[in-house]
């Protein structure tokens, strides 16, 4: 879990040379949201910085995103799992290294954050999991790929609210993880505040 020593310490980024987009800013804004980044993660998170540049922009995707974590219907765990999986597919290392922060810091096992990416293989996963992970891969896809018989299966487990809940996380991750990928965002070290070993 985090520690107050590593979180008051890591304040660098790591990622800051291959972004796509100047991530230095002045005034009082650009002030408060890197306090308030220092403060709640103990890293300036890389893509407000970014986003900054067009102010519009950077409130509706993070109001979306504030709105999307009240979301309650489904277990925050599958989540995250599902996320994970987004972020990996798309290849977005930031939200990887976000996304395992998050995760192990909500205290999801170690094993299931390590093995997300070969979750076929591997038997740390409840059959839900499984079923959560196939549906975000297929969702991820381009073209999703999604079955009919994918989303039957998730049925015999999660209600409507779940289903559109989980559909949604899935569909906010896709926006997250394509938008730092692009704007070549990658991985600032969020994970190395907690006790998750780095691969």
């Amino acid at each position: 879990m985090i520690t107050t020593t590593q979180t008051a310490t890591t304040t660098q980024s790591t990622g800051s040379e291959t972004a796509r987009v100047p991530l230095e800013h002045s005034g009082l804004l650009a002030t408060i949201m890197k306090a308030y980044s220092r403060r709640q993660f103990g890293l300036e998170a890389e893509p407000m910085l970014a986003l900054l540049h067009q102010r519009k922009v950077l409130t509706a995707v993070s109001r979306f995103g504030m709105a999307a974590q009240k979301w309650s219907r489904l277990e925050d765990g599958l989540k995250e799992l599902a996320s994970l999986s987004v972020a990996s597919q798309i290849g977005c290392s930031w939200c990887m290294d976000f996304g395992y922060y998050l995760s192990r810091t909500n205290g999801m096992p170690i094993e299931k954050l390590e093995q997300v990416t070969r979750w076929r293989e591997s038997d740390v996963y409840t059959p839900l999991e499984r079923k959560v992970l196939e549906y975000a891969e297929a969702m991820t896809a381009t073209p999703p790929t999604v079955t009919d018989e994918m989303v039957e299966a998730l049925r015999t487990d999660l209600d409507d609210a779940q289903l559109v809940e989980l559909t949604g996380m899935i569909s906010a991750e896709n926006l997250f993880s394509r938008t730092n990928s692009a704007l070549g965002l990658t991985s600032q070290g969020f994970k190395n505040q907690c006790d998750l070993t780095p691969r």
